[in-house]
């Protein structure tokens, strides 16, 4: 089977599917790739690299879909794919597809008899940590959010002693623990701010503690709190009234604040409302992490920064991509490692329908739509 690794400098994608070092140790598992030339070099990654890992540089997409047999991409929703959906006719796409939000394209594309593969859908078990894209995306989110935040802050992150007074701490909140909260929480504690964070699953009390930060508890009963994946369970319109009148006197008194809650296929909701922001120290920052899908702060515009009463409110949806070096190095393992387990014990590629992980991220099979959450969702729809 032959990889093809497209070149999306065309769509501002910074990232690509795979680093040299993953080309490498895929031909050693028996695949042929090869990258379009340019493909790795707005994230640190020349084409010379390439050839000495043992790729073939192809001139361009177009050459490629002809002569490969799976297609990587990073972004790969409906208008990254529709300019090549003709010329991948019957090809396998792999990629960041988000799924529960396009169901309906998925299902409309049985002519191009594409099978498609969405890395969002991967599983949150523990044989498939190492494939684990959503992780790995949301590490460097929550990283870089707090570098954002502290570079847009008029005050410094850490306690200072000087001959010109005492500097005191930036205060830091997060809200939201998963990957990106916790690394926002670690990240942030690192640069030496007063950091405290707030979620709803009572378990991320624990994990709020293990990277330096002090959890803040609201006292509100919330029922059913955490999904099987692991991700924050939506909550009804009257807890979260309740959550965002409890958390104004808390937003009040912080610096910085990282907002990461999303659930997955839905829109964010609304932690932070304008009257919220109202309260806020003139300027104290926001980076909203859940831009793309709406936001967490109800003034957030996706992809732009705004300033609303004199805090800062940043809704970057490009903060993996601004790490492009780390972020394909951490894609391009992850895809390394669920390219793996798509050869069987003969080395041949096997689309193993039975396999936990491999059912899960299947969307279509030669154009036929067959992933079952998103036959659900469609028929959910349609009530």
């Amino acid at each position: 089977m032959k990889i093809g690794v497209f070149n999306q400098s065309n769509i501002k994608e910074k990232r690509v599917a795979l680093v040299p070092s993953n080309v490498s140790k895929l031909i050693k598992k028996g695949y042929e790739v090869q990258v379009v030339a340019n493909a790795g070099v707005l994230s640190g990654y020349p084409d010379e690299e390439y050839t000495q890992a043992g790729a073939d540089i192809s001139l361009d997409n177009e050459s490629m879909i002809a002569s490969s047999d799976i297609l990587l991409m990073v972004n790969a929703k409906p208008a990254a794919i529709k300019p090549y959906q003709e010329a991948a006719k019957g090809k396998i796409l792999i990629g960041m597809m988000d799924p529960l939000m396009n169901a309906e394209f998925f299902s409309s594309i049985k002519d191009s008899a594409l099978t498609t593969l969405a890395l969002e859908l991967v599983p949150r078990i523990t044989r498939a940590q190492s494939m684990d894209v959503l992780s790995s995306m949301a590490t460097i989110a929550g990283n870089k959010g707090v570098i954002l935040g502290a570079s847009q802050s008029p005050k410094l992150f850490p306690l200072m002693m000087t001959a010109a007074g005492t500097v005191k701490p930036s205060r830091v909140f997060i809200m939201g623990v998963g990957v990106a909260g916790l690394q926002a929480c670690a990240t942030a504690k690192r640069l030496g701010a007063v950091v405290e964070a707030y979620d709803i699953r009572p378990a991320a009390r624990e994990q709020i503690l293990s990277v330096g930060a002090k959890p803040v508890e609201l006292n509100i009963e919330a029922e059913d709190t955490e999904t099987k994946g692991g991700y924050a369970k939506e909550q009804s319109a009257e807890f979260i009234a309740k959550q965002q009148a409890a958390m104004a006197s808390i937003l009040a008194q912080q610096d910085v604040v990282i907002t990461t809650a999303a659930i997955p296929g839905r829109k964010a909701p609304i932690l932070i409302t304008t009257d919220m922001v109202k309260q806020m120290k003139p300027g104290a920052v926001i980076v909203d992490l859940a831009s793309e899908t709406g936001g967490n702060c109800e003034l957030t515009q996706s992809g732009e920064t705004v300033i609303e009463n004199g805090v800062t409110i940043i809704g970057d949806n490009d903060l993996p991509a601004s790490a492009a070096y780390h972020a394909s190095q951490m894609y391009g393992t992850n895809l390394q490692h669920l390219l793996s387990l798509l050869l069987d014990d003969e080395g041949k590629f096997n689309l193993d329908l039975s396999d936990d992980i491999i059912k899960d991220i299947v969307l279509t099979k030669n154009g036929e739509l067959i992933n079952e959450r998103l036959h659900g969702l469609l028929d959910s729809n349609k009530t």
